[in-house]
């Protein structure tokens, strides 16, 4: 089974190589632009985290959708649940690699060190993950993929790309700075941060709709 998103198909489970359990589609959405009134649309997300999420989140049950992406805190306890995620993004509009990776780069730099926590080993797992961005070319429907294993696994993320070309390898790179890799999950599971706000009110409003059963 899929779910289309702005007509990009998107698997309602999937399983990662990090673990044998099923992910499910808990959020998805777009981002996107408007210029002189015309929306441009960049990427389709998919947001696949363990359905056990809802048992580190009983204190927002009976919280409405719309409440609940509006309260960041809802979001940190998201982030930080011993449960796997994984965010699959899919390009609707061609871009450089590089334009990514700045953009990425730049949220990424800014909010670590608006906490204070932007050091050289923050510097050095940044330039990498730049570096790997810097040479690609987003083609539409080539994909990017983020993979955070459970914050006990020692906040090691992985991230990977492929284009839409038959028998293409992925490409992957890990982000082994714990900092780094959170506030990266931060900039799609960040509440009112995150880079895609339909992305945020779907994942709120499905998972208020799942701590109700």
């Amino acid at each position: 089974m899929v779910l289309l998103v702005d007509d990009i198909p998107f698997p309602r489970n999937i399983t990662t190589n990090k673990t044998t359990k099923p992910l499910s589609l808990l959020g998805h959405g777009i981002t996107d632009i408007e210029i002189h009134f015309l929306q441009i649309k960049f990427t389709a997300i998919g947001i696949y985290i363990e359905p056990e999420i809802v048992d580190h989140l009983g204190q927002w049950k009976g919280k409405t959708g719309t409440d609940l992406a509006r309260d960041d805190a809802f979001f940190e306890a998201i982030i930080s649940a011993p449960v796997e995620k994984f965010v699959r993004v899919v390009v609707i509009k061609e871009i450089k690699g590089s334009q990514y990776g700045l953009q990425l780069e730049s949220w990424v730099r800014d909010q670590l060190a608006a906490i204070d926590k932007y050091e050289e080993e923050e510097e050095e797992a940044l330039e990498k993950i730049t570096n790997f961005f810097q040479s690609k070319y987003f083609k539409q429907h080539s994909l990017i993929t983020f993979s955070f294993p459970p914050p006990a696994d020692g906040g090691i993320a992985e991230i990977g790309f492929t284009t839409d070309n038959d028998g293409q390898k992925e490409l992957k790179i890990k982000v082994e700075n714990a900092n780094v890799a959170e506030m990266i999950q931060k900039w799609y599971l960040g509440g009112t941060r995150g880079v895609s706000p339909s992305t945020i009110q779907s994942l709120a409003t499905n998972l208020a709709g799942a701590l109700l059963n």
